[in-house]
């Protein structure tokens, strides 16, 4: 549990930063550069955390155990939730705001943990208590609450669902996905890190980018006059590697279900960090800390086994 909780508080100031460099003008100087922002941003933020796990292997000589681990069935299988979890997901997330707002992009990553556990308990018989998934819908009723925008613009009705659907699905199935792989002994959370990292930055970089024409935008951010853009976007990364390292080891720990629960608390987190590095004080209303509130301690609850924990106490 301690895992998931940093996996959210990390992922949050992973948010925090990368919203930063979104904003800086080479991402919002043009209309093309709006819309390749999101994924030229995820690939270069994918790829710099690819380095980072490669680096934090190496240092660790366990790069020729993630070629092995690659190599194994388990290692392919990881591979394929990068793809889901990554492009896919993420390209889904982006559609879904794109052509319906803000507010739908939230609802899409509000239910990935609850599709996410239904897809565990079929697949992987992880059991959740009743009480254990009231707590998971009240945190994803909080995490809408956070994200929830009254200016919805539907563009395109039917692109925003399967984006949504994309994204939803996409995440779910890949966490499902990662806890059966890291049931296998060769396939640590470290080796399914970089595989997954790699694997999503390759994807971006060889069909997403060429698909949209936007490699040259991307080399473009290389030639200079970009400032901190490229330094903030590699930051990003390496708190997203934190992330995926807690997460992961989250998962192998206490199941998809739960970790999915308590990574979803980045949303809360998110407010807490946005206050602290960005100094925005307009975040803290009512609603948001009430919010925030809802989402960290369902979030916790969600994870926890309640009658084990009295249990223990009386003991």
């Amino acid at each position: 549990m301690f895992s998931g909780i940093i996996a959210g508080m990390t992922w949050a100031i992973e948010t925090v930063v990368l919203g930063i460099a979104l904003a800086m003008s080479p991402f919002c100087s043009t209309e093309q550069a709006i819309f390749l922002a999101p994924f030229v941003s995820t690939f270069l933020h994918d790829a710099c955390s690819a380095i980072f796990a490669t680096i934090y292997n190496g240092v660790r000589g366990n790069l020729k155990n993630v070629w092995k681990a690659f190599k194994t069935k388990s290692g392919k299988w990881v591979v394929l939730a990068a793809v889901i979890g990554g492009p896919i997901g993420m390209t889904g997330y982006v559609l879904a705001v794109n052509y319906m707002g803000a507010s739908i992009g939230a609802v899409a990553s509000a239910i990935f943990p609850a599709i996410g556990s239904v897809l565990a308990f079929i697949f992987l018989k992880e059991k959740m208590k009743w009480h254990q998934w009231v707590f998971l819908v009240i945190t994803l009723l909080g995490v809408y609450g956070l994200s929830y925008s009254p200016d919805l613009k539907i563009e395109n009705f039917f692109l925003g669902v399967l984006g949504a659907l994309m994204c939803a699905f996409g995440w779910g199935i890949e966490a499902v996905i990662l806890a059966k792989c890291l049931t296998d002994p060769e396939v640590t959370d470290e080796y399914a890190l970089q595989i997954r990292q790699t694997t999503s930055a390759l994807v971006y970089g060889i069909i997403i980018l060429p698909v949209l024409g936007g490699w040259k935008f991307t080399a473009e951010l290389f030639t200079g006059g970009t400032g901190w853009l490229l330094p903030t976007i590699a930051l990003a990364g390496a708190f997203a590697t934190i992330s995926y390292l807690f997460y992961y080891k989250a998962i192998s720990k206490i199941g998809a279900s739960k970790a999915m629960a308590l990574n979803v608390t980045y949303t809360a987190w998110a407010i807490v960090f946005t206050v602290v590095i960005l100094r925005d004080l307009s975040v803290l209303t009512p609603a948001t800390i009430i919010c925030a509130i809802i989402v960290l301690v369902c979030g916790i609850f969600a994870a926890a086994d309640i009658k084990e924990i009295f249990k223990k106490n009386k003991a």
